[in-house]
């Protein structure tokens, strides 16, 4: 059996105390993005488990959509991530108009 060798960090520890490596990331065939696979992925790159690239690359994902990701949880924590919460936080972002 091959194994891949993975670059970077096999765990990395959390700002919460926990720890966190790669196969606690969402399969890389997701394609439906609840809060907490996001919040999975925001950590990740936050933490350098991943990198943004690797991250868009494995996910399919635009960088302008993980930027969004990771400014929500900056800006307003991981509840943020939620669908039914995007229109409420834009609604009370003056700077977004």
């Amino acid at each position: 059996m091959y194994l891949k060798r993975e670059t970077g960090p096999r765990m990395v520890k959390l700002p919460d105390g926990s720890t966190m490596s790669r196969a606690d990331l969402p399969d890389r065939s997701t394609r439906r993005w609840v809060a907490s696979r996001k919040a999975l992925v925001v950590h990740a790159v936050e933490a350098d488990l991943i990198t943004a690239k690797e991250a868009c690359e494995l996910y399919d994902l635009s960088d302008e959509e993980l930027m969004s990701w990771r400014m929500a949880v900056a800006d307003h924590g991981v509840k943020a991530l939620r669908a039914t919460s995007v229109q409420e936080y834009r609604q009370n972002n003056p700077e977004k108009g």
